[in-house]
């Protein structure tokens, strides 16, 4: 589990093109075509396993929807922050 991280921490501290909606933090990628959607899909999976935090995952036809929150903390923690770096990192 995380810590859970005040409202001043998620805002100083929410990656690049990340948004906050409640105790979520979220961010919609784009994508050419459907399968690199998928593909990066997987690659957030596999992050989120090594790690053991996964997020809610949405495909869309050339989107991808990822949304983390830290259900044991109850809101938003460091630890969803740090995924989120992760999987910007990746796109």
């Amino acid at each position: 589990m995380g810590e859970l991280l005040s409202d001043e921490e998620i805002e100083s501290q929410l990656p690049e093109d990340w948004e906050r909606e409640d105790d979520e933090i979220v961010r919609i990628y784009e994508f050419d075509d459907y399968l690199d959607g998928v593909s990066f899909a997987t690659t957030v999976g596999e992050i989120a396993e090594e790690e053991w935090h996964h997020p809610e995952i949405r495909i869309h036809y050339k989107k991808v929807e990822v949304r983390f929150t830290d259900h044991e903390a109850g809101g938003i923690s460091d630890q969803d922050v740090r995924l989120a770096e992760l999987v910007n990192a990746e796109f």
